[in-house]
């Protein structure tokens, strides 16, 4: 592990942190408008934004759209026990902490030297109740027993693509085994035209979940650009209404899809099985300019 340049702050203005962790260069650039949030990135590409002082802020714009989700997943402040596969800078488990004192959180990350950078530099509430534990998403899934989870985030990059062996419907019947009755699944996608991936997740959702709904960019539901989209599912009918006007009313309003729409939108595509699962779409460079 390659040293780190000095994050704290001392009488001047917070410096970069970089430092070498398993999947690449780590970056947390220190916010110039939030005197104690961070922005995280892995070899130039954004991957979590965090306000030590304000957890329940949400920068970015997939990240707020799973905060509807965390919200609406339960009555309001109720805990909850989650699992997020994909750790990152643990910006949704800390909001989920915050929203939900007293939740249960699992983090599955399997870069070791990433979360061993974020608990130095960017270190969580130590009254949450939030485990990490370094290893495949998958393979963590399969460590949680069955039925446990109130909700399951899915949001696991590498390289700025998502596994292969993260897409498939076996992956999905994991989700599945470990959701309690009720239970919701949530997964971060990125994908650009023609949004086959998108499409293809939408198919596999459905054929193991009752309930769907998609939230994105209007632009990015058109195909005009790449960008990300939140597949939500659940075995139980979905908030629909509610995950809607939330959307609508961000920063940076969102669409939500469910029903004939989604199925039309998916547009004819099957399920992906292991057998013929690929990582997800890399996106073109002028992405992250």
């Amino acid at each position: 592990m390659g040293k780190s340049r000095n994050a704290r702050r001392g009488r001047g203005a917070a410096q970069t942190v970089a430092e070498q962790v398993d999947g690449g260069l780590a970056e947390l650039v220190p916010d110039r408008d939030r005197p104690r949030a961070w922005t995280l990135l892995i070899d130039g590409a954004p991957q979590s934004h965090v306000d030590l002082d304000d957890p329940t802020h949400l920068s970015f714009e997939y990240q707020r759209r799973l905060g509807h989700v965390i919200d609406l997943v339960a009555p309001p402040g109720r805990p909850v026990r989650a699992v997020h596969l994909g750790g990152g800078a643990l910006t949704l488990a800390r909001y989920a902490a915050a929203t939900r004192p007293r939740s249960t959180q699992q983090v599955v990350e399997r870069d070791a030297a990433l979360v061993a950078l974020v608990r130095r530099e960017l270190p969580p509430d130590p009254g949450a109740r939030i485990r990490v534990r370094c290893a495949d998403a998958r393979d963590g899934l399969a460590k949680v027993p069955d039925g446990w989870a109130d909700l399951v985030i899915a949001d696991v990059f590498g390289g700025a693509r998502t596994p292969a062996h993260l897409t498939s419907a076996e992956f999905l019947d994991e989700v599945r085994r470990a959701l309690a009755p009720g239970g919701v699944y949530a997964a971060n996608l990125a994908d650009g035209p023609p949004l086959a991936h998108v499409r293809g997740q939408i198919a596999t959702a459905a054929a193991r979940f009752a309930e769907l709904a998609l939230i994105a960019d209007p632009a990015v539901l058109r195909a005009k650009r790449f960008g990300n989209a939140v597949l939500v599912a659940s075995a139980h009918p979905l908030p629909v209404a509610e995950l809607t006007r939330r959307a609508a009313s961000d920063p940076h309003p969102a669409r939500v899809e469910h029903g004939k729409a989604l199925t039309d939108f998916a547009g004819g595509a099957v399920p992906v099985t292991d057998a013929v699962a690929v990582a997800s779409p890399a996106p073109p460079p002028s992405v992250f300019r």
